[in-house]
């Protein structure tokens, strides 16, 4: 079962002077060095001083930054600029966007959700994690003693009976923030009947991580070390125990899940009649009549093809492909201890057929690609366009049911599978440890 709990949170303290949206910040591992400095130019009481002590993001710095992160946090509490609330709560945020020419709201909580290992309670994950980006947030955790950014899970919650509960109680926010051209917006709900209603109801049903695979893994390496300290398990309500969510119904319909396009270079004689014939009967390639400043057009109708599809932009000829693919069964041969839900996820068609069998033995001497990755479907033309890039693979998006699929069978999916739109903004609560 799922356990979670409210807690005692810090946030950004309700002043007349504050403006919530020159202290919030998209999650660390998004920003680069002009991002960060545009956040502190914004307001030098963004939480980006004290969430990205060092760059680049995802690697690890020298234990100065991190005590740097520390003193910086208990300064600010110190000064009022954040204050710990006095009594547990459960906190209601949600996100009002546009997107593809739509209005949409998300609906969420923020919660705390009981440690499991993977596969050994109810929080099921998606993807890998690496060593880099867990050493940094482990170096910030143990400094700062919080959870400065949340992780962002979803349940099932077919009928929306615990997101209207808790949007019940709402009504004027406690603070609202615009970021990047998101509203955030963040209450706080205290009331023991509706906790424990909550409580009850999220004990039926998993909890999948949308984002924020490697905080998740950082929070479980840092109970690891609470445990030897103490000398054995840590008592049930240590803090340590447990770790700060976002959570979000799968049916919620502000829930938007982007493709993450591939972009890639480094290629060597490609070109697309070598490329058919290298496919051979498994996929059909259609040559569209659109033009490159159509792509992105091209990307956001794709969900709308049939079956397997992908587009392929040749940055050499300008054209733009669809390739279809004709074998159901063609990963059967390379991955046959994957599930089929596994092997019929496009993203995995695309990285281990189209990549790794195809474009990168045949057509760049089984070198490594150069790659990047974008979910904004109006820089794919533009990046292949540069020169930084040959190629853009365009993907459609993740069903949000392969989640619980894979989740069934333990597995996990390739890289980039999954963009949730918009990303949570950092500064709204942090969890402390202590």
């Amino acid at each position: 079962m799922a356990r979670i709990r409210p807690f005692a949170g810090i946030h950004y303290a309700k002043r007349p002077e504050l403006n919530f949206s020159n202290v919030i910040a998209p999650p660390y591992d998004v920003l680069d060095d002009k991002g960060k400095t545009r956040l502190q130019a914004a307001s030098p009481e963004n939480i980006v001083n004290i969430d990205l002590p060092h760059l680049p993001a995802k690697t690890a710095g020298p234990d100065e930054v991190y005590a740097q992160s520390a003193a910086t946090l208990k300064d600010w509490l110190a000064k009022g600029i954040l204050q710990r609330d006095q009594r547990p709560a459960t906190y209601v945020y949600s996100q009002t966007y546009e997107h593809g020419g739509r209005s949409f709201h998300r609906r969420g909580f923020i919660a705390l959700v009981r440690l499991s290992e993977f596969g050994q309670g109810q929080v099921v994950p998606h993807e890998k994690t690496y060593k880099g980006p867990i050493e940094d947030r482990l170096k910030l955790m143990r400094a700062t003693k919080v959870q400065l950014s949340p992780i962002f899970g979803l349940f099932s919650d077919p009928r929306n009976k615990i997101t209207n509960l808790l949007y019940s109680k709402v009504a004027k926010p406690y603070l609202t923030g615009t970021l990047e051209g998101v509203k955030n917006d963040l209450w706080t709900v205290i009331d023991a009947e509706v906790e424990n209603q909550l409580i009850d109801m999220m004990k039926e049903t998993p909890i999948y991580i949308a984002d924020g695979h490697h905080r998740y893994t950082t929070a479980l390496q840092y109970k690891k070390e609470m445990e030897e300290k103490n000398g054995g398990p840590l008592p049930p309500n240590h803090p340590a125990n447990w770790c700060m969510f976002v959570l979000v119904g799968m049916q919620d319909p502000g829930l938007l899940i982007l493709p993450t396009h591939r972009l890639i270079g480094g290629l060597q004689g490609f070109d697309m009649a070598g490329f058919t014939a290298a496919l051979g009967n498994d996929f059909e390639v259609i040559t569209t009549p659109l033009r490159p400043d159509h792509v992105d057009e091209f990307a956001q109708t794709l969900a709308g093809y049939p079956g397997h599809s992908f587009g392929l932009y040749d940055g050499k000829t300008k054209k733009l492909y669809v390739l279809r693919l004709k074998n159901e069964q063609i990963l059967k041969p390379y991955e046959p201890n994957q599930s089929d839900a596994w092997r019929s996820l496009d993203v995995a068609i695309l990285q281990r057929y189209l990549l790794d069998e195809v474009i990168q033995p045949k057509f760049n001497g089984g070198k490594e690609l150069t790659k990047g990755y974008t979910a904004d479907p109006h820089a794919i033309a533009s990046q292949v366009d540069s020169g930084a890039y040959q190629l853009a693979l365009i993907l459609k998006p993740t069903p949000l049911h392969a989640l619980e699929e894979l989740g069934k069978h333990g597995e996990v999916m390739p890289q980039k599978s999954t963009y949730f739109y918009p990303k949570l903004a950092t500064g709204m609560v942090i969890n402390p440890l202590e």
